[in-house]
């Protein structure tokens, strides 16, 4: 397992840095640790003095950024090995966002905070974050500050699809769940939702020819299926001796994914980027995006692209 770390060197970038080191495996995990300076740009000049006083310029701010990366590197080096990991330091020059996606195929997980240093922290997602977690292959961990539990909550989205089941063969392999308290969400997506409407929306009074009602059949058809799909992704996790609950909602996936993060306490949601698209679900890679950018906790988004 190869794991790319980020840092601006921002309090924010520290606080995601040692979540991200709780959440990981820290063992048979390589882990590199990023800082990437922005460029500094002037425009040419044409007259050989201003030539000459720009080329100045550059080489002073290739000694200052150059100092300054290495202080943000060992400070954050420092704090990694805290949490027993030996982080390797690479220092790059350019667009940050261009560098990590650049870098990001060599890896099985990218870190990176939910916002940098010149973003408001209430933000969401800072531009740098966003533009990864749209981009980047192989998994991504949007890391934000723990709960403070001496537990780990981990909640695990679940459609059925081969993204979904990817994301809870990553969670097991890549973070640190041996103590973990998992949870298993389902959303059931029922076509009326989109429209606004809620269950009640037809007149079922519970007797037998009710029960015939097409919208009937179809809801109890889709509670059987997140029944069967939780109870095959329950044992895939439980293949790695963990204990783990399971839940089913209703509604909108994103919405229900993002209610019970922050009403549950969880540190961690793990998410597949893509999933399936019949009638019957919603692509749970279309609702990624929102829940990484608007979770109170860290967010895993494991990407899958069809062969």
């Amino acid at each position: 397992m190869k794991t790319l770390m980020t840092t601006d060197g921002s309090q924010m970038s520290m606080r995601a840095l040692r979540s991200a080191g709780t959440l990981l495996r820290k063992t048979k995990n390589e882990v590199d640790l990023l800082c990437v300076a922005p460029e500094l740009y002037i425009p040419e000049m044409k007259r050989k003095a201003a030539r000459q006083r720009a080329a100045r310029i550059r080489e002073s701010y290739r000694r200052r950024i150059a100092l300054e990366t290495e202080a943000i590197l060992k400070k954050a080096r420092e704090a990694l090995a805290e949490q027993g990991i030996d982080a390797n330091p690479i220092s790059q020059t350019g667009s940050p966002s261009d560098v990590i996606l650049r870098l990001a195929p060599d890896y099985d997980v990218i870190v990176v905070g939910a916002v940098g240093r010149y973003h408001s922290p209430n933000l969401g997602l800072g531009p740098v974050a966003s533009r990864v977690v749209e981009k980047a292959h192989g998994t991504v961990l949007v890391s934000r500050e723990l709960s403070g539990e001496e537990r780990l909550r981990v909640l695990v989205g679940v459609d059925g699809s081969l993204a979904s089941r990817r994301a809870l063969a990553t969670a097991a392999a890549c973070f640190d769940l041996d103590e973990a308290e998992i949870t298993i969400l389902h959303v059931k997506e029922t076509p009326w939702i989109h429209l606004g409407l809620d269950r009640e929306w037809f007149d079922y009074s519970g007797d037998a020819t009710s029960l015939s009602d097409p919208e009937i059949q179809f809801e109890e058809e889709l509670q059987r299926e997140a029944e069967n799909l939780l109870e095959a992704s329950r044992k895939i996790l439980e293949n790695y001796d963990y204990s783990v609950i399971t839940m089913i909602a209703e509604g909108s996936p994103a919405t229900e994914i993002l209610g019970e993060a922050e009403n549950g306490g969880y540190d961690l949601v793990v998410l597949g980027a893509t999933g399936v698209t019949d009638a019957k679900h919603a692509m749970l890679g279309s609702v990624s995006a929102k829940v990484a950018a608007q979770a109170v906790c860290s967010v895993a988004i494991v990407r899958h692209h069809a062969e």
